[in-house]
């Protein structure tokens, strides 16, 4: 953003700095530039809200004087005008970041501020895909790639996906050793370095058998199972791409991404019968209340339920 685009709203001594922490977010920390331009959209607004709240353009002593009462009064101001809880937060981070730059430079105390708590974020419901949906992403026969073996490679990945409820980098991170024996289970080192057991169901244990009788490359006990078409380790993007891809041909929604087949693992397992504790296990997730979110999008199940528990229903 244009040094005329901020002049209006700060002095000269906070242009420097403004210009400064520009070059330290584009060059050191090498935020893209969408991150770029949004923060400094993000800062200007604050400096026009603080030309009207505190009745003059404001220069370095008004920015290390701020309170978090200025903050809120900001906030409140930007949720007036209709702006979202998301774009609230991501505002926030952007003042943040350039106030913290002023305090590292000894030019601002933002103690207060930083003890604000960034405005609650909207839970989004996960977009699982039908169960029909789901089993024909893990067909080899569906996949769109002219080599059999990338074919298989990408089925076999999908099947961990909706067979295991993995996360992608789980599915990644797994080695031709974790599979010896025909194993009925598998040992998942998931986030935060917990280890969970789950089990192997037999169609994906065969999915990555299939792969691994068509795969070119060697696959050692120690590397990585999943190869790209280089032989190196299989990166995230190529099938997060080769999933658009065939969602377009199956005709699924932009939603349908390979992390939404975990999702769908466990809604199905709920819509099943399956408990949260359960499932919460199987996924690895830390806290129940993450897991929970999976009641608000199975509600026809909750309500049968309901409906055949309760007394009076």
């Amino acid at each position: 953003m244009s040094e005329e685009e901020f002049i209006l709203f700060a002095r000269p001594d906070v242009m420097r700095r403004v210009q400064a922490w520009q070059d330290n977010l584009s060059m050191e920390r090498r935020l893209s530039n969408n991150t770029l331009e949004a923060y400094q959209r993000d800062l200007r607004q604050f400096l026009q809200f603080l030309t009207k709240h505190l009745g003059g353009v404001p220069g370095l002593d008004d920015i290390a004087n701020l309170r978090a009462s200025d903050m809120r009064a900001f906030l409140a101001n930007r949720r007036q005008s209709g702006v979202g809880t998301r774009t609230l937060g991501r505002s926030l981070a952007g003042i943040r970041s350039f106030l913290k730059f002023l305090e590292r430079q000894g030019l601002a105390n933002i103690a207060g501020i930083n003890a604000m708590r960034a405005p609650r974020q909207p839970k989004s419901l996960p977009r699982p895909l039908t169960d029909t949906q789901a089993i024909a992403v893990t067909k080899s026969s569906e996949q769109l790639n002219s080599e059999p073996w990338v074919a298989a490679r990408n089925a076999a990945v999908m099947a961990l996906l909706y067979g295991c409820g993995l996360r992608i980098s789980e599915a990644l991170s797994l080695q031709p050793g974790n599979l010896d024996g025909n194993p009925t289970a598998l040992r998942i080192m998931g986030k935060g370095g917990k280890t969970r057991l789950v089990p192997l169901l037999p169609v994906a244990l065969e999915a990555i058998q299939t792969y691994q009788n068509l795969c070119p490359w060697h696959l050692e006990a120690k590397k990585p199972l999943f190869r790209g078409v280089r032989g190196g380790a299989l990166q995230p993007a190529v099938l997060q791409r080769d999933m658009r891809n065939l969602r377009s041909a199956l005709g699924l929604a932009d939603t349908a991404t390979p992390h939404a087949l975990r999702h769908s693992f466990a809604t199905h397992l709920l819509a099943a019968g399956g408990d949260l504790r359960s499932i919460q296990e199987l996924l690895g997730h830390a806290s129940l209340s993450t897991t929970q979110v999976y009641t608000g999008v199975d509600k026809k199940r909750l309500l049968e339920t309901y409906r055949n528990a309760h007394p009076r229903a």
